[in-house]
């Protein structure tokens, strides 16, 4: 662990585990393998590239990238230069997608050619973008409809002899990143984050499974989101040990993969720990080299899963904009526990809506503050208005609704705003809303989450269908899928005539809530519809 905070950056630390580990594995990934030294000279070489075409520090850089070793070179190479990355959710498409490019105001992307159908038609609408590095296998050459005002070329030939005499050596202080959230009441915001930040979220996770240079951390969390690249692959380079980056999330592949690569720890997400403990139970389950895991949120059956696959297991609570403020031991107090304040380095308390604080057992907003500078989000990327809301009182307002017992754990219970958390990712209703407006038979429309037995919630959308008009709920489906990540398309639909509504006018989402599923719900599992990838 680096000990003095100034040295707490992603240069920095590349280059002391190089100097110090060398040759030894650090990533698995695409069936090869790539040492400390070898991730720290081909990250020279490519920030030396990207330096050659105008890259400077404070510039945006977009990354819509897959999983695999070019996204990790891309997020090191612009960490030396002082540039902030911007990665982008891979299943992004359509209105979303042309938000999150269009906000970063970024000059420069770089993109696996296997992404560029969902980006072409949204170029014309990026003035600021001048510059397409692709990536990948899947043909070479300018692309067809690329217009000509962009220089295209291939990442490759950004690689070039290492020269950091013109490069800014970033301080622990500076910001590394914009990494775009779902919107709750409005679109996705970027939250900017200093390069202590991401250190400090990695360091949790260093903590919380107890990571030494011996382990092989398997990591089925993508890249895009920072519990993938910071909790996982960060994390790996502070402790000195080897991550495995396998791809997407497979449950029927997760063991079979974990035994082939030695798996000794991992980070679970969502509902992952909760679909594999559903699957049918087999006398080779507790016949793995997994030790321990980190799992958010902890499943009920949390117990049994540990002693079903031998493993230890840790928690916490934590977000891009507050980073990771909690802490268990694998002595879990409760099942459903996010854990205790890491009292020597944050500050919770759980308030009422005047941010007042309440007693222990009332549920409230929490809100979050740190003892070490640059370790909370500095703010949203060109949003003063919505960072001066989050920052109310000097204090960031995490939007999670919490309860705190007198033992001072903390139990998670709702999201303050109207945001749904699906397969480990939080969806804003209203970006689902206005996709589902676009529909040309809709009127009016609500989408609510309704829990699922994962632990998690499913997407709901109540639609007004417009007079005169048949709205086939598997027809709306088949409008959605193209225009969002597969994961915000809804599974429940519920067709009404009328919303209930306040007397300004205003859709009650909350009896909507609570009227939950009816014998009238359509169900898209139920009808075999399954969305692509």
């Amino acid at each position: 662990m680096l000990d003095q905070r100034q040295e707490r950056t992603v240069a920095r630390v590349i280059r002391s585990r190089a100097r110090r580990l060398g040759e030894r594995s650090w990533i698995r990934t695409g069936g090869m393998t790539y040492s400390f030294a070898e991730m720290d000279t081909m990250s020279d070489r490519l920030a030396t590239g990207l330096a050659q075409r105008g890259v400077v520090a404070g510039d945006t850089v977009l990354l819509l990238l897959p999983d695999g070793i070019d996204i990790i070179a891309c997020w090191l190479a612009l960490a030396k230069l002082g540039a902030l990355e911007v990665p982008v959710n891979t299943q992004l498409r359509g209105n979303v997608l042309r938000h999150v490019l269009a906000d970063s105001a970024a000059k420069v992307m770089v993109v696996d050619r296997g992404y560029l159908d969902r980006l072409l038609p949204l170029i014309g609408e990026l003035p600021e973008l001048n510059r397409l590095i692709l990536s990948g296998r899947d043909g070479t050459g300018r692309p067809a409809g690329v217009p000509e005002r962009l220089v295209v070329e291939e990442l490759e030939s950004c690689r070039t002899e290492p020269d950091r005499a013109d490069w800014h050596d970033p301080r622990h202080c500076d910001l590394t990143a914009v990494m775009y959230t779902s919107g709750t009441t409005g679109p996705s915001k970027g939250v900017m984050i200093a390069h202590a930040h991401c250190y400090e979220y990695a360091l949790s996770c260093v903590e919380l499974l107890e990571l030494n240079e011996s382990d092989v951390y398997y990591n089925p969390l993508p890249l895009f989101h920072i519990a993938g690249q910071w909790a996982a692959v960060y994390a790996s380079l502070i402790a000195g040990c080897s991550v495995v980056i396998p791809g997407a999330f497979s449950l029927s592949a997760f063991w079979q993969d974990v035994r082939g690569h030695g798996g000794t720890c991992t980070f679970l997400l969502g509902a992952m720990a909760s679909w594999l403990w559903r699957q049918p139970e087999t006398a080779a389950d507790i016949d793995t080299p997994m030790q321990r895991m980190l799992i958010v949120p902890l499943l009920p059956e949390v117990e049994a899963f540990k002693r079903r696959f031998g493993v230890q297991v840790s928690t916490t609570w934590g977000s891009t904009e507050i980073n990771v403020p909690t802490r268990s031991s694998f002595e879990l107090a409760d099942n459903r526990t996010c854990g205790r304040v890491a009292s020597d380095r944050y500050e919770v308390r759980i308030v009422d809506e005047s941010d007042e604080e309440v007693p222990p057992g009332v549920p409230g907003e929490a809100l979050v503050r740190t003892r070490e500078p640059w370790t909370l989000m500095v703010g949203y990327w060109r949003n003063p208005e919505a960072t001066a809301k989050a920052l109310e009182n000097q204090w960031v307002h995490s939007g999670d609704v919490l309860k705190r017992d007198e033992a001072g754990n903390l139990f998670f219970v709702d999201r303050v705003k109207d945001a749904i958390r699906r397969r480990g990712e939080n969806i804003s209703s209203m970006e689902v809303e206005a996709e589902i407006l676009a529909h040309e038979a809709v009127l009016e429309c609500a989408v609510v989450p309704i829990a699922s037995p994962d632990g998690e919630q499913e997407v709901m959308a109540i639609v007004v269908p417009k007079p005169g008009r048949m709205l086939d709920p598997a027809d709306l489906i088949a409008f959605l899928a193209p225009r969002m990540a597969r994961f915000m398309v809804p599974r429940y639909v519920e067709l009404l005539d009328e919303m209930p509504k306040t007397p300004t006018g205003k859709i009650q989402k909350y009896v909507l809530r609570e009227r939950g599923l009816t014998p009238t719900t359509w169900d898209r599992e139920q009808a075999g519809i399954k969305v692509r990838r």
